[in-house]
């Protein structure tokens, strides 16, 4: 018994406890609750200095509520987007600025080249606008520009062109209280560049990018560059491994299509100019050492058919092959390029060296059945091959005796080079020969030189060759 009552008595105690701080709390609270509601009275009633104050006050701005859609901000449902702007009325001008990100290949052989660039367009649709006190833009993907009028632009003669869409679609969508709209689109395209390649690899080229309307013509729609030639803008880090980009520039002309009408179309302009040292390296040298090299036969003994034949063919199938890569690169054109023209007359010169060795392969020929021809009419003929040989008894044979210089030095050096020559003496006793041969001096020399072709050609062949480069390079650089 005595047990139960201490307890009884112990948690008595501790409801008791439990009650004074639970009233103690209450009273902390409301001490609270008191002091901020004085302290909130005495701010409203400083006369105001404390408004539109972002701690207290939110912003009245409906562009930045959570619980505003942008479809009801914007009352997409009240409109009839498939229209244009001010359908009815003049036509809705629509700008336009371009920043060229790349400009990837240029291909000779398709006649085309691959640009990534910015397109923008500026317009207003005033069935866009919304309210607004800062008058803070709201910007949008492209789920958005499916739902809105947004201008039908095209690429004039493009091959292929897509929008890029990694991570998602690159594209963006502002538009601002007053219902002015920024529509911005990342794209690639490939498209026609009709190329002069009468002077390549010498040449310039100049390709466009055309921008137009599909469906509005003048009268629904003006399109134009919003900043002239400001609008377009370039990344200064664009280069090409084989051309230099000399100017862009912008111009805008009037597109009539006899079923539809008039159109409005834009240009972008680019000047390409193209590095010769690679051509230089592949193609000019090549050939140009090629038609050195044929003229080595032309210090080749002509007795040295195997040195001579085979030099004059391997120059003439190098040269072949030259020309055959240089065309399998390039369009096949019906007009001649300038590498053409090189190459063609490279190939004719090393052409000729060859047959000038034919010619002098033949003069030798004929030499030889002369020489055998003469022999077998006159009575005694002597082939000198050393002066020394030429001194005979002439009350033995007939002949007079020779002298050394009268024969020409046969057989030696002259002028650094080896002169062939038949050299027959007939004793004029016998009348037969008088009357055919009419010498003074007892004897007639018989002269064939047949090295004179090859020593001609030495001076020729280059003198004309370095003429040609002369002419070439001053007409196409």
């Amino acid at each position: 018994m005595q047990v139960d009552a201490v307890l009884v008595l112990f948690c008595v105690w501790l409801a008791g406890a439990a009650g004074r701080m639970t009233q103690s709390r209450g009273h902390k609270l409301q001490t609270y609750k008191q002091t901020r509601s004085r302290r909130e009275t005495r701010m409203d009633g400083s006369g105001g200095q404390k408004t539109g104050s972002p701690i207290y006050k939110r912003s009245p701005d409906m562009t930045k509520s959570l619980m505003t859609k942008s479809e009801q901000l914007l009352r997409i449902d009240d409109h009839d987007f498939t229209m244009r702007p001010a359908f009815g009325g003049p036509p809705i001008p629509v700008g336009v600025d371009v920043q060229v990100e790349s400009l990837d290949t240029i291909s000779e052989v398709d006649m085309d080249f691959t640009m990534t660039l910015y397109l923008r367009h500026y317009w207003k649709d005033e069935r866009l606008s919304f309210p607004s006190t800062n008058n803070q833009s709201m910007t949008f993907d492209s789920r958005l520009v499916k739902k809105i009028w947004v201008p039908d632009m095209f690429f004039v003669h493009s091959k292929r062109s897509f929008i890029h869409d990694t991570t998602t679609d690159n594209v963006m969508l502002r538009v601002y209280p007053d219902g002015n709209v920024l529509y911005s689109l990342r794209v690639t395209v490939t498209a026609m560049c009709n190329m002069d390649l009468s002077r390549f690899p010498l040449d310039t080229q100049t390709c466009s990018l055309e921008i137009e309307s599909y469906a509005y013509t003048d009268d629904d729609l003006m399109l134009y560059w919003k900043k002239g030639n400001e609008s377009l803008n370039t990344d200064e880090r664009i280069s090409l491994s084989q051309f230099l980009i000399q100017k862009f520039h912008t111009t805008t002309k009037l597109a009539f299509y006899s079923s539809t009408g008039w159109y409005n179309r834009l240009y972008i302009h680019f000047t390409l100019r193209r590095h010769i040292f690679f051509f230089l390296l592949q193609t000019y040298f090549p050939a140009t050492l090629m038609v050195m090299l044929s003229w080595v036969s032309f210090w080749i003994d002509r007795r040295a058919v195997p040195a001579r034949v085979p030099l004059g063919i391997t120059t003439v199938l190098t040269m072949s092959t030259i020309i055959t890569g240089v065309n399998a690169s390039m369009p096949r054109v019906s007009y001649i390029k300038a590498v053409d023209i090189y190459l063609w007359v490279s190939f004719v010169f090393v052409f000729l060296s060859v047959i000038e060795y034919a010619a002098v392969n033949y003069l030798s020929t004929v030499q030889e059945r002369k020489e055998r021809k003469l022999r077998e009419r006159l009575p005694c003929t002597c082939g000198i091959g050393n002066p020394d040989d030429m001194m005979i008894d002439p009350q033995i044979t007939g002949y007079g005796s020779m002298d050394v210089n009268t024969t020409g030095n046969y057989g030696m050096p002259v002028n650094g080079g080896r002169q062939d020559r038949m050299m027959a003496q007939v004793s004029l006793n016998d009348p037969q020969i008088t009357g055919e041969v009419k010498a003074s001096r007892g004897y007639v020399n018989i002269w064939i030189d047949t090295h004179a072709i090859d020593k001609y050609s030495r001076v020729v062949f280059p003198g004309a060759y370095i003429l040609f480069n002369i002419i070439y390079w001053s007409i196409y650089s």
